[in-house]
């Protein structure tokens, strides 16, 4: 019987490592397109609720605006691009580069977690674009900001980062 709950609990551990992570609701984007990205949450850590949810705005995201949840509180991190873009004719330089949404969520409850921003033509098509995600809770974190490699499949990490898939420009998916 000892063998038989060690063994559920190692699996139990392994499982919530493999499937419960940060993941967008659409994982994929036209290139050029304003993109409404919708991060789900699915669980706390290691049994306690989500107090905090940082994103991570990739360079080359721009205008980026987070939706304001009922009960959270809403933070910007604003700073200088790396480059400038063209943003409906108007050069821009800075913008919103961290969302920070402050909270409660409890271990046993799902939530998500939105913004907007446009994704310039920086992005490759083909190519995943990635923004880091951390969970803070009152103990500890999960951490979803592992990139992966050229040609490593992202389920190998333990805190794989969602990612969008930059398709065609005005592809509507």
């Amino acid at each position: 019987m000892k063998t038989i709950m060690i063994t559920f609990a190692a699996l139990s551990v392994s499982t919530s490592t493999a499937f419960a992570h940060a993941s967008f609701a659409t994982p994929h984007a036209a290139q050029g397109s304003t993109y409404i990205g919708v991060v789900n949450i699915g669980h706390g850590c290691a049994g306690e609720a989500t107090l905090k949810v940082r994103v991570l705005i990739p360079e080359g995201m721009i205008a980026a605006k987070p939706v304001p949840k009922a009960g959270w509180t809403l933070e910007t991190v604003t700073g200088v691009y790396e480059n400038s873009y063209d943003y409906y004719g108007t050069p821009m330089t800075e913008g919103v580069k961290e969302l920070i949404w402050t909270g409660e969520l409890l271990d046993a409850h799902f939530d998500q977690f939105s913004f907007r921003g446009k994704l310039t033509d920086t992005f490759a098509v083909g190519s995943t674009v990635y923004f880091p995600v951390v969970q803070e809770c009152a103990n500890g974190a999960e951490r979803w900001i592992e990139i992966p490699a050229e040609g490593q499949d992202p389920h190998e990490l333990d805190g794989p980062a969602p990612g969008v898939e930059i398709t065609e420009p005005g592809d509507s998916h």
